[in-house]
């Protein structure tokens, strides 16, 4: 294994147990595109290259299919794991997040929404936090004016503000903890940067490396992007590092995409037997 790869693993390993989370990574950014179902065999085929024992994996599956994320299928003695309709609206909003580019119509004007002590309070601050709202107070939330609000916020009082006065920009300051995001946009690029030197020098890559290297960068990324409001370039610092970041990790993606792809076409199998293949949709990643 390339030592950039084996050091991200030994990385992962010293942090607390997030197999849940990975397997989130794997169905967004993986197995959606090729049908969106996989055998539990091809899911614990890749967790062997991180060193994650099939049991703990086993444990996480069960856990998010009885959090609503998974739906399970028995064939014989076989199952095999899809996202329930909650899974795919989060997993759809979280994919524009993630790959998409960056919107460059902006207005000028700020989406404020109140949220009130209903029941259901706690899913609508978990949805719009997913979703890269901030929140300056308590049952207040902001997100540049066009981004899509949650379903779970949708009961929410909505209103319209302006950022081009101080009162505006000090709002954004106290919405998002922009000084954590940059922090963890600078140790992202520090991680991956020898993962892009590996991939520069050609070195031959194993479908396997790949696979693992491609949905540990996504998994890494993740985490900080979907905080990230991905305000627009008129109120970030100009060595915004969220830029540099994104450009990284598409550029590593792009270099991991075909290897990667030969690893689903080798191990990926569903009820029927092989993944179809993804749609062009895949290649457009991480474009301009």
């Amino acid at each position: 294994m390339p030592q950039p790869l084996a050091r991200i693993i030994d990385q992962l390993k010293r942090e607390p147990s997030r197999t849940g989370s990975i397997v989130i990574t794997v169905f967004g950014d993986a197995i959606v595109p090729r049908g969106g179902s996989v055998w539990l065999g091809t899911l614990l085929e890749f967790f062997k290259a991180l060193d994650i024992d099939s049991g703990v994996v086993r444990t996480a599956m069960s856990r998010l299919a009885a959090d609503g994320w998974l739906e399970r299928e028995k064939v014989g003695r076989n199952s095999f794991y899809r996202l329930v309709k909650k899974g795919r609206q989060t997993f759809d909003a979280a994919t524009k997040h993630i790959y998409d580019p960056q919107p460059s119509d902006w207005t000028g004007r700020f989406e404020l929404l109140l949220i009130g002590n209903g029941e259901d309070r706690d899913a609508s601050r978990e949805a719009l936090k997913n979703a890269g709202f901030g929140s300056p107070l308590p049952g207040v939330w902001v997100a540049p004016s066009g981004v899509p609000i949650p379903e779970e916020a949708a009961s929410a009082i909505r209103l319209e503000v302006s950022a081009e006065d101080d009162s505006g920009r000090r709002l954004l300051s106290e919405s998002w903890p922009l000084d954590r995001t940059a922090d963890a946009y600078l140790k992202f690029i520090k991680t991956f940067e020898p993962l892009r030197g590996w991939i520069g020098r050609r070195a031959r890559l194993s479908d396997t490396n790949a696979f693992t290297a491609r949905i540990l960068l996504v998994h890494y990324y993740r985490r900080v992007v979907l905080r990230d409001p991905l305000l627009p370039a008129l109120l970030l610092p100009v060595d915004w590092p969220g830029r540099a970041a994104r450009q990284l990790c598409g550029e590593i993606y792009r270099g991991l995409l075909p290897a990667s792809e030969q690893w689903l076409d080798r191990n990926g199998l569903n009820e029927t037997g092989r993944l179809p293949a993804a749609g062009a949709e895949l290649a457009r990643r991480f474009g301009e």
